[in-house]
């Protein structure tokens, strides 16, 4: 209020000292003399200084029109006027408004119109690291893959862009299937940006397809030091890198770096089945028979498995039944009530000829765990216990159309792996098979190696009854054979196949 009020007064008083200023100018006696061609003109004193404002304005805009001429030549020479400039800013403001309508397309999924947009926005504004991107972006959703690779070639040229062109590329050559040139480029994209975390999982990818497992590994520590992997998954994953790097360790030709890779592995990872077998495998090779027995009961705690029972036998091969089943009981009184320990001591007391205990081992997981596994076992018994024909084959039809029991099964595609690898043969996924009963169980196919033993003793039953004694007194060494029957699963096309 008080303001309004002050620039009323303000107002007021100007005009009044005008009126004041022009009423002297009226009273004032004198002027101004003008002659023009011969012609003379009398200004009075107001006259005169009206005259004096009129010859003011138009000094000013004559200057104003000369300089507005100036700028026009200068703007049709090519020289930056303010002129050009206006007309940059109006073409700028158009030219990132093309580039918001193409940034909006391409995420409403319209390809053709982000590629109309994108070149709309390329010619109005010269900043190609974003037109450009634009551009290869709408490029890839119409399917013009051309373009869209020559447009990343310019983002590589870019050295602000660099990282985005090598990126781009590197996944056309994915989804070409181009998986050599994809890790070149994934490599080099990441001594770009080091702590990229979607860059260093593809390069993880990448390696462990390519079997690079020391690369696979250095990539690893990479995301364990840019905080994107947690240490528990580093670890466990790390172990699975260096089990991979020591897989041929059993092979004639294994170097002493395998095996320290293998005990490597188990070290990193000790309830790791594979890396567990292994490195017990490794100090069997080195005469160290107790480190490999430690190793394997370590894992056993952790996981109950056929694989860890196989390197538990390797270690003394010559013994006896009898000897090996009291060994064993080093495993057994671990986890007494798991099925595989139950499973393994059926196994042990039917190779020594045991099949009270045999029977006693198994307990009841043939009426509520019952599988292939179980039922084959269960056959083996009542031959031994000296059942009748039709007992033993019913035992072995329940095994024909049993579920398997726990296998290796992927957690992302959920396929059936035969043996454990660190990589999935179906989806390609990387550490992610796990020792796990599959959710739609397979039937077994126990026809093979599994029942061939007992196949063949019934036949030889039918033919020749003087066999019935051979068939049941197995040999000691025997112990071993019958766990590798029944730990080595048969694979999911030879069920499909029996």
């Amino acid at each position: 209020m008080l303001w309004s009020l002050l620039k009323i007064l303000v107002f007021v008083a100007i005009i009044g000292l005008l009126a004041m200023g022009a009423g002297f100018l009226m009273e004032s006696s004198g002027g101004v003399q003008i002659t023009v061609a011969g012609t003379e003109y009398t200004l009075g004193p107001l006259q005169s200084a009206i005259a004096l404002g009129v010859l003011v304005f138009a000094v000013w805009l004559f200057f104003k029109l000369l300089t507005l001429l100036v700028a026009t030549l200068k703007f049709l020479n090519g020289d930056e006027t303010a002129l050009s400039r206006y007309f940059d800013r109006s073409r700028e403001k158009r030219g990132y408004q093309a580039l918001a309508d193409g940034l909006m397309a391409l995420a409403s999924g319209e390809g053709r119109v982000a590629m109309t947009k994108a070149n709309k926005a390329e010619k109005l504004l010269n900043k190609p690291e974003l037109t450009n991107l634009l551009v290869a972006q709408a490029a890839e959703m119409t399917g013009d893959t051309k373009k869209a690779s020559e447009t990343y070639k310019k983002l590589v040229a870019n050295n602000s862009t660099r990282f985005v062109g090598v990126r781009g590329i590197m996944k056309q050559k994915l989804s070409e299937g181009d998986d050599e040139t994809a890790l070149k480029l994934a490599e080099k994209a990441l001594a770009i940006k080091p702590r990229h975390e979607e860059t260093q999982d593809v390069l993880l990818n990448l390696q462990t397809r390519a079997q690079d497992w020391a690369g696979a590994r250095s990539t690893l520590n990479s995301k364990l030091k840019a905080g994107y992997l947690p240490r528990d998954v580093f670890k466990r994953r790390d172990a699975v890198l260096a089990l991979s790097e020591a897989k041929d360790i059993l092979d004639e030709t294994a170097s002493v770096e395998q095996q320290e890779h293998a005990i490597e592995a188990n070290r990193l990872s000790p309830d790791l089945v594979p890396a567990a077998a292994m490195a017990a495998r490794a100090y069997i090779e080195k005469g160290k028979p107790r480190a490999a027995a430690k190793i394997l009961k370590k894992a056993w705690e952790a996981q109950p498995h056929p694989d860890l029972a196989h390197a538990f036998a390797e270690a003394v091969p010559d013994e006896t039944p009898e000897q090996r089943i009291k060994r064993f009981t080093a495993l057994t009184r671990i986890h007494p009530d798991n099925m595989e320990t139950r499973l393994i001591l059926a196994e042990l007391n039917i190779v020594a000829e045991d099949f009270p205990e045999a029977r006693r081992a198994l307990g009841d997981v043939v009426e509520k765990q019952g599988d292939a596994r179980a039922y084959t076992l269960m056959a083996a018994i009542e031959r031994g216990e000296g059942a009748s024909d039709a007992v033993v084959q019913g035992w072995l039809a329940k095994a024909l159309n049993a579920p398997r029991g726990p296998q290796w099964v992927c957690d992302n595609c959920h396929d059936i792996q035969a043996e454990w690898a660190p990589i999935c043969q179906n989806c390609g996924s990387f550490d992610t098979l796990s020792w796990q009963t599959p959710q739609t169980p397979e039937i077994a196919s126990v026809t093979g190696v599994h029942m061939l033993p007992l196949i063949v003793g019934a036949l030889e039953d039918q033919s020749e009854p003087e066999a019935v004694e051979e068939a049941e007194e197995p040999e000691d060494t025997a112990t071993e054979d019958v766990i590798e029957v029944h730990a080595e699963p048969a694979t999911t096309e030879e069920v499909r196949q029996n």
